[in-house]
């Protein structure tokens, strides 16, 4: 039976799997289409269990947008096999993007988002570690271009710095970009990642003028934090984002296509799927679809 949709439901919002991680692809899909929702973000991973063909024809079947998928990056390494496999790695992720954007319904956009990685065991050379990211993109580049797909570098919030991204703010992922087509390199614009930067309205200005907002996407950060900082993200309007001042600057810069909220919240995971879809969209009515054009 289908679920009745939830009042104000937006048609630009896109379920990221990662909201309802423990959901296989299937149910990813069924729960999201069912909610009346029209776009999901994948991972990899779900893709990989079912492999790329069934997940494409899935996907297909679903009659659901492709908004973007998660993730590449990871390349940090300094030279050796270790960094030639997750360079290996990137190009398949970009195979699957070009991939399920094809097989996704008409509106669908091939965005692999990257996360760049931390620093390497034993490193402190910041500096050296994003320039090895650039190396990197500069060689997947090829690769992306020439499968239709966008690099989406993500900056992550500074917490993440040694372990998981050494591009913290939206300014260092623009300045990574700048030396490349912004069809084929651009950024992702994660609210959970950027609020708190003194920058980050004239930086989405910055990235609106360079055509470099490869994704928009939302949820909320409240404190205390849990042990596992990464399981902090929220619903939207459950923290402390300025949802409308964000919203509204990536608004202003022409950016129309689909914006995704992704969480990660061990509580969220473990409630019922077609639950959190349905309160996603409610939170996303509240507090982003009031800023949209």
């Amino acid at each position: 039976m289908t679920l009745r949709e939830p009042q104000g439901l937006h048609p630009r919002l896109s379920i990221n799997q990662a909201t309802i991680k423990h959901a296989d692809l299937a149910t990813a899909l069924r729960v999201t289409a069912e909610a009346g929702v029209a776009a999901i973000g994948l991972w990899r991973e779900p893709v990989n269990e079912v492999g790329l063909d069934v997940a494409a024809q899935m996907l297909g079947d679903s009659g659901l947008r492709f908004t973007t998928h998660c993730r590449g990056g990871f390349f940090t390494l300094p030279a050796g096999p270790e960094r030639l496999a997750a360079l290996d790695d990137n190009r398949r992720a970009i195979e699957e993007t070009a991939t399920l954007a094809a097989a996704g319904a008409d509106g669908s956009t091939a965005v692999l988002v990257l996360v760049a990685g931390g620093l390497p065991e034993g490193s402190r050379d910041l500096v050296g570690a994003r320039e090895r990211v650039r190396d990197a993109i500069g060689e997947l580049s090829v690769d992306a271009q020439a499968a239709g797909v966008t690099l989406a570098i993500e900056p992550l919030h500074p917490m993440f710095g040694s372990d998981r991204c050494v591009v913290s703010t939206l300014g260092q992922a623009l300045d990574i970009a700048a030396d490349f087509d912004p069809a084929v390199v651009g950024a992702a614009v994660d609210t959970f990642h950027i609020w708190w930067d003194p920058q980050v309205l004239d930086q989405i200005a910055r990235a609106g003028r360079e055509s470099r907002i490869a994704t928009y996407q939302v949820c909320d950060w409240k404190t205390p934090l849990p042990a596992d900082v990464l399981l902090s993200r929220h619903y939207p309007g459950d923290g402390i984002i300025d949802f409308a001042s964000l919203t509204q600057a990536v608004a202003a810069t022409g950016y129309d296509r689909d914006i995704e909220v992704e969480i990660f919240n061990a509580e969220i995971w473990a409630q019922d799927p077609a639950d959190v879809v349905r309160r996603t969209a409610e939170s996303f009515a509240r507090t982003v679809s009031p800023h949209l054009v």
